[in-house]
Formats: C-alpha cells, sequence, structure tokens
C-alpha cells in the first residue's frame, strides 16, 4: 500500500532532473513554445474530464436538469470556501518559503512551476480514485499511468520552470497518501455517478490551469480545489430525492 505514490513521486523528480539537465539548451522561444503545447494538451485533457457531464450514470442518478446545477453549486461553494482559506494564497507563500531555502536569487518562474505542476498533479481524478485504490490494494495501474504522464509533463515543465517542478512531489506525496489511507479507511469506491461529478469538476479546474498556462487569465485555481470534494457529496444529496 502507497506504492504507486511512491511511484508517482519518483517519475516527478527523474522527469524534473531530466529537465534541469536538458533546459538550459533550450532557447527562450522553445520554452514558451513548450508551456504553450502543455497548456493545449491540457485543454484536451479538460475537455476530456468535462463531457463526464453528460455521462448517462450522473444523468439518470439525478433529478433531470441537475447535473450542471450541481457542478455550479459545487464550484460555487469551494470558491467560497477556498477564498476563505487562502488556498492559492498559502501555496504561493509555501513556494516562496521553499524558493528562499532552496533557490536564492533564483528566478522568478520558480513558484510558479511549484504551485502550477502542484495543481495539476492533484486535480485529476485518477490522483484521487488511484490513491483510493491503492488505499484498498485493488491495484495501483490507476497511478502508474498518472505517473507516466507526469514524469513526461516534469520533463517539459522543469526545463522551462526550473526546480520549483521538483518540489511539487512533497505536496503531491502528502496529498495521494492521505488519499491512500482514506482508502483503507473506506474499503469502496465512490459510485460511478459521484466519481462523474468529480471528473467534471475536475476539468473545469483543468480547463484554469490550461489558461493559465497559455497565459490566457492568471485564474487562482487553488482556491478552487474544495469544489473537488464537495462536488460527488452534492450529488449524493441531490440523488436522494430523484
Amino acid at each position: 500500500m502507497g506504492l504507486g505514490t511512491i511511484i508517482n513521486i519518483s517519475t516527478i523528480l527523474i522527469g524534473s532532473i531530466l529537465g534541469l539537465a536538458i533546459g538550459s539548451r533550450f532557447k527562450e522561444n522553445t520554452r514558451e513554445l513548450l508551456m504553450m503545447v502543455l497548456g493545449f494538451v491540457c485543454l484536451l485533457n479538460a475537455a476530456d474530464s468535462i463531457k463526464s457531464l453528460w455521462s448517462s450514470d450522473l444523468i439518470s442518478a439525478l433529478p433531470k436538469g441537475w447535473p450542471l446545477l450541481v457542478i455550479l453549486a459545487s464550484l460555487l461553494l469551494g470558491a467560497l470556501i477556498g477564498l476563505g482559506l487562502k488556498i492559492e494564497e498559502r501555496l504561493d507563500s509555501f513556494g516562496e518559503n521553499l524558493k528562499s531555502r532552496f533557490d536564492k536569487g533564483g528566478s522568478n518562474t520558480f513558484v510558479e512551476g511549484f504551485v502550477s505542476t502542484t495543481l495539476i498533479y492533484v486535480i485529476g481524478p485518477m490522483a484521487i480514485l488511484g490513491s483510493i485504490s491503492d488505499g484498498m490494494r485493488t491495484g495501483i495501474s490507476q497511478l502508474v499511468l498518472k505517473s507516466i504522464l507526469d514524469g513526461l509533463g516534469a520533463i517539459a515543465f522543469a526545463a522551462s520552470l526550473g526546480w520549483g517542478v521538483a518540489l511539487s512531489a512533497i505536496p503531491v506525496g502528502i496529498y495521494q497518501f492521505s488519499w491512500t489511507a482514506i482508502g483503507a479507511v473506506l474499503g469502496s469506491v465512490l459510485p460511478s455517478y459521484q466519481i462523474a461529478a468529480m471528473t467534471t469538476t475536475g476539468g473545469i479546474l483543468l480547463l484554469g490551469i490550461a489558461f493559465r498556462l497559455t497565459k490566457i487569465k492568471q485564474v487562482p485555481v487553488g482556491n478552487l480545489l474544495p469544489a473537488l470534494f464537495l462536488a460527488p457529496i452534492i450529488a449524493g444529496v441531490v440523488h436522494i430525492f430523484n
């Protein structure tokens, strides 16, 4: 138990090291192009997740017209909670503290690398469901797939944004080990309609990350993270009235 997250942390670190090793050979315009490509891929990932809004499992489990309202309520309440807890500010502050220790006098991309990659690595449903599955000892295939994707992404991110990408492995480890522990306690996986609600909400958050990477808009995605946990809860409550 926990092996999936250990593999995930390792691929992030290895990918970051490779990115840092070859990053100096990239020109500035090459790095910017890499970031744009990652942003576009993130957009595709967001679209793939958002389509769960129209899944038969979610539509049949909720009253007619309610799937969209569930996602809206999750995002609005999540934003209020995130703002109250100042999650984005705390992530930035944590990144600044790490920068002062490990990258004194370095480039200002350190914090952006740490915050953006941390959010990307923890937002997807694979991070939660894969970790829960790991905790239940039903397999780590989802986390192995996530590890491969994260490792490849870390190469490009580290080449463009520096050491902050490698240190994102710290919150990723804490986050996924926590869900592994929850999986060990719960002993069961969420119903498919709740997974669909969480996946759709995660897609919206990934859309915000894509906007950040492509420099369209600096969306404070960190403050929206509570929505990811609220979505299956609200969907479960609404399901009672179906």
